[in-house]
This record gives C-alpha cells, structure tokens and sequence, in this order.
C-alpha cells in the first residue's frame, strides 16, 4: 500500500519551489513551475504533479533543461509572437509568451503563440484554462519525444501529442478539453512503472505491436494510440502545429522526457487565442450555455473538464494527499 500525507496546495507549491531552487533553478523560472505543479494536483493529475519535481531538478543537474534560461519573446508579424525557450522551463516561456498574447488577441481579436527549443510543459490544460480565465478561447498543442508508432507500423515517430481547447464561461472555463493522441497518457504509465503495477490492456504495445499489461514493456515499445488510427491523426496534427509550425525539434530528434540520456529536449508548443466576441457577433455566451446545458440536463453526462473543477475545490478544501515516497525524494534535494 502506498503511504500518503496531505498538503495544503500553498505546502505543495513552496517545496516544489525550494526543491527547484536548490537545483540550480532560478526563481523567475522555478515559481510559474511550482504555482502550475499545486495547480496540477489540485485538479487531481498526479501524474503530472509533485512527481515530476523530482525529474525536473535532475534534469537541471545533467544539463537537459537550463534552470537559468531567459526566454526570449519576439513579435515578428502582427498576431504572432515568438518564443525562444533557450532550452529552459516551457513555463517561463509560455508565461512570457501569454503576456502578449493575450493583449494582442483582446485588441486584434485572434494572435498566435510559437514556442520553440522548450521542455515538457506539464498539463496543457493548465495553460488554455488560463486563457479562458482571461475571456478568451485558448488552444494549445505540444510535442513530445516519439512514443506512438504510425498506423501499420511499429516505430514510434510521433509523441504522444496533447492538444487542449478551453472556452471560456461565466467564472472561467465552461468547457476544457485535454486529451492525449495516446489512449492514457505516457506519464500514467511511468507512473505505474516505479509503483511496480501493471497497466490495463490497451493502454501500450510492446515492440512487436501487441497489447501489453507490463509498463516497462510498453514503456520500451509504444504507446497505444486512442482511437487507432484517429489518434495516430491527433498526434500527426499536434506535431504539425507544435513542432513544424514553430521550428522545434521533431519527436523522432527529441530526446526523452525521462531519464538522463540525451541534451534538451528542444520541442516546440502552439497557442491560439481568439476573442469570442470579434466572431460570434456577440452569441458565443448563449451558444455555449445552450451547448452545456443540453448535456447537463442528462443524467451521468458530464463535460471535459468537470472532474478536474470538483477536484480542484476538494483540494482548496482539505488538501492534496501525496506520495511519501515522492516528498523522501524532494525532501533530499532540498537538504
């Protein structure tokens, strides 16, 4: 059985930050890191959370992301902004990038955002909500080292590529859609790795293809993609728009987000950001409201995005409990 202990969500940020800091990490990059960790476990990721911390800071000490890096943001067109993450934390970049996004769209009613030479940026979800925060509809895809083999085949080329839509509603998102190319996240599966747990079937394949329930296994072969050759589409499309659009580096070059083999990852994310109200001649409000209330009204629906508001209001409440083991770990770094 694993042992847990609960943090407060202000306790889980603070040794995220101090454990990142030790590490040789800059406070300007190691506090959007942090705040978006407490976030992630709030809206009940794991996978995504304190667990990372651990890789993060290692990552730091073997060089595979620069814990001191400047982004560097540009404009190059009108609507555009650029972001060189000069192979540091994609959350700086991204934090960054939306300083001007985000003006820019309310002013000219669409901008886009490309992130180039940048890391794992976590749960992409956590940055379109933010754009929907802001009154605007957020899009974002992001590339990942190859982990999905193409249709028919048995290599991995292509991540395993998250896109995420977040629309905006009267007290934030009223919908938020954040979804894999892959059937279950490859973190999830890492996951169950260091816990010693299989994983159910058709959630990876092994090295010749076929369905398997041990996650080093898949780990060493491929990720199952959702939907079959849909979600080899996803991850085609992710790749087009995070990568080829912002001249980061392809999942096939990427090193991996694991592990110390390899220099900076160098991939890329993508974000568009567009103002309901230069498009919808002012019924975007009455058109999602009829659209959310057509599956709420049904009985055991629900939305993309609802579990994550219900656990974010349960950890504001009581806590967040973690892995002890993951705290041992975090507890080292920091001294």
């Amino acid at each position: 059985m694993i042992e847990t202990k609960t943090l407060t969500l202000a306790e889980i940020e603070d040794i995220s930050f101090r454990a990142l800091t030790a590490a040789d990490t800059s406070e300007a990059n190691a506090r959007p890191l942090a705040v978006a960790t407490a976030a992630t476990e709030a809206d009940g990721v794991a996978s995504h959370g304190l667990a990372y911390i651990p890789i993060y800071c290692e990552h730091v000490t073997c060089g595979k992301v620069d814990g001191q890096a400047a982004p560097i943001v540009t404009t190059p067109r009108p609507g555009v902004v650029a972001v060189d993450a000069a192979t540091g934390f994609a959350h700086a970049a991204i934090d960054a990038g939306f300083d001007a996004l985000i003006p820019m769209a309310k002013s000219q009613g669409i901008a886009a955002l490309a992130i180039h030479n940048s890391y794992n940026c976590g749960v992409l979800g956590y940055h379109t909500y933010r754009l929907a925060q802001a009154g605007l509809l957020g899009i974002g895809f992001t590339n990942a080292p190859a982990s999905i083999a193409p249709s028919g085949g048995a290599t991995p080329v292509v991540g395993t590529n998250p896109f995420s839509i977040a629309a905006p509603g009267e007290y934030g998102p009223s919908v938020l859609i954040d979804q894999s190319a892959s059937t279950i996240a490859k973190s999830e599966v890492m996951k169950h790795a260091r816990e010693g747990k299989p994983i159910p079937v058709g959630w990876a394949l092994d090295a010749d293809g076929n369905p398997t329930t041990d996650p080093n296994v898949g780990l060493k072969g491929s990720m199952a993609p959702s939907g079959g050759y849909k979600g080899v589409g996803v991850a085609l499309l992710t790749e087009i728009m995070a990568a080829a659009m912002t001249g980061a580096t392809l999942g096939i070059d990427a090193s991996p987000f694991s592990g110390i083999v390899g220099g900076p990852p160098k991939t890329g994310q993508f974000f568009m950001a567009i103002d309901p109200a230069a498009t919808s001649g002012g019924a975007f409000a009455q058109r999602m409201e009829d659209l959310v209330q057509a599956v709420s009204v049904q009985e055991g629906a629900h939305l993309p995005g609802d579990g994550r508001g219900a656990a974010r209001k349960r950890a504001e409440k009581e806590g967040v409990a973690v892995n002890v083991a993951t705290l041992d770990k975090i507890a080292a770094i920091i001294g």
